[in-house]
C-alpha cells in the first residue's frame, strides 16, 4: 500500500474554504469530513483536512500560527506543463485567493504562488527533469 499524507491546515470559515477548492477543480471525501473538517483530496496518496480553527485547536498545545502574519509552511503542487500552473495560479485569484510571490521561471522550472482565503501559502510548479538534470539542478 502506498503511503498517504494527510496535511492539516487551520481554516476561519469551512464553508469559504471548501468552495475556494471546488473553484479549483478539487474535490472532498465525505467520509473523513464532518461540520468541522473537509478532507481536501489533492490526489491518490495526498490530502489536505481543512479544520476548524476550535477544532484544529484540540489537535495541539502550541498557539495556531496566524498564517496572515507568519509561514510555518510552504505548500508546493506539481504541475504537468507551464501552461497547467497559470491555469491554477489564475484560477485561485480569481477564485478568492491572493497573489503570494512573483512567479519564477528558471528555464527548466517555472511556479507560481498564491495564497489560500486563510492566507495559506501555495506553490504551483513544473519541472522539466531532464532538463534540470542536464543543468546540475537534480
Amino acid at each position: 500500500m502506498s503511503q498517504l499524507i494527510f496535511v492539516n491546515l487551520p481554516v476561519n470559515d469551512l464553508e469559504t474554504t471548501k468552495s475556494f477548492w471546488s473553484k479549483l477543480g478539487y474535490s472532498f471525501n465525505p467520509q473523513f469530513s464532518d461540520e468541522t473538517t473537509a478532507c481536501l483530496v489533492i490526489s491518490d496518496t495526498i490530502f489536505a483536512m481543512l479544520i476548524t480553527q476550535p477544532r484544529f485547536k484540540e489537535f495541539t498545545k502550541k498557539e495556531i500560527a496566524d498564517a496572515s502574519t507568519s509561514t510555518e509552511v510552504i505548500l508546493c503542487l506539481s504541475a504537468d506543463s507551464r501552461e497547467k500552473v497559470d491555469e491554477l495560479a489564475d484560477a485561485a485569484l480569481a477564485s478568492g485567493g491572493s497573489p503570494a510571490n512573483e512567479p519564477m521561471d528558471h528555464g527548466f522550472m517555472y511556479g507560481r504562488s498564491f495564497q489560500d482565503p486563510d492566507n495559506h501559502l501555495w506553490e504551483v510548479v513544473w519541472m522539466d527533469v531532464e532538463a534540470a538534470t542536464a543543468e546540475g539542478q537534480c
